[in-house]
């Protein structure tokens, strides 16, 4: 069903625009937030420590993706290295999926770990 509401054009263009304009609205525990980005706990996790980063700004694979923009980045890997640290993490995947493989149609990382 949800990949079904997901097909149409206005609703993709309306989770991009939530997430650019109105991120404050998003009901989720954030563990981090900067002027670029998001990161929460996943809401149905796959794994025992299961992170998504979420850019704030509309992009909706990274195909799509500015690789000029390096403020993004920056936030990015900052982020991860900071939650790395505060969680211990031992070993971990930062995962970006795309494409048909890519439920969600907005850019978004998955940081986990089986802790």
């Amino acid at each position: 069903m949800l990949r079904k509401i997901l097909r149409f054009r206005v609703i993709v263009f309306l989770i991009g625009w939530i997430f650019t304009h109105m991120s404050f609205l998003i009901p989720a525990k954030r563990l981090r937030e900067t002027p670029n980005l998001i990161a929460f706990q996943h809401p149905s996790p796959s794994y025992r420590f299961h992170l998504l980063l979420i850019p704030k700004r509309q992009v909706q694979t990274l195909a799509d993706f500015d690789p000029q923009d390096t403020a993004f980045l920056t936030d990015l890997y900052a982020t991860v290295q900071s939650l790395v640290k505060e969680f211990d993490l031992k070993a971990y995947r930062l995962i970006v999926n795309g494409g048909k493989y890519q439920d969600f149609p907005h850019l978004h990382f998955h940081l986990i770990s089986d802790i």
